[in-house]
């Protein structure tokens, strides 16, 4: 990141938001749990997350054996939970604990394999808001390296009840 844009960039608001907070803003559960950490988070504008992706994996039993890949669609529901963290966060705690849809992926693209032992840091940023609906544009990166990006938009709901 240049000087230039470190100075466009609001400040930061949350410097990091661990596990237990994530596990407290939205109902992922292991093994779909795929963000673990958020850090960087600047309310209504951006936050990145990280996934430290493991061989323990379940998805690498079959995807694939002899040659470990994580898949393209996990690596958009990383980003989907990292932009919900993110709703989470700006709305506040009086918002209690609304659910975040999916609505529509757009321009996802892969460009390099995430294998385990990477770090992914995904980077969402909030390009608009109207209402319910908010759409993210969204990178993941393994060591500065672009592997895979997506326009994702998603509706927030009312706060999820027990089941």
């Amino acid at each position: 990141m240049t000087d230039e844009t470190a100075q466009t960039l609001p400040p930061v608001d949350v410097a990091m938001i661990d596990i237990k907070q994530i596990l407290s803003m939205i109902p992922h559960r292991y093994p779909f749990l795929l963000v673990d950490r958020l850090v960087d988070v600047r309310k209504d504008h951006s936050a990145v997350g990280i996934k430290n992706v493991s061989v323990n994996e379940p998805f690498f039993q079959g995807h694939f054996p002899g040659h470990p890949v994580m898949p393209g669609v996990l690596i958009v529901e990383s980003m989907a939970q990292t932009a919900a963290g993110l709703v989470i966060a700006t709305l506040g705690p009086e918002a209690g604990i609304p659910i975040v849809y999916f609505m529509s992926i757009d321009g996802a693209k892969f460009r390099k394999p995430v294998t385990p032992g990477d770090q992914l840091r995904i980077t969402v940023t909030k390009e608009k808001r109207r209402g319910q609906i908010w759409r993210f544009v969204c990178t993941a990166r393994v060591d500065g390296v672009v592997v895979a990006e997506a326009t994702i938009t998603a509706m927030i709901m009312d706060e999820v009840k027990p089941v």
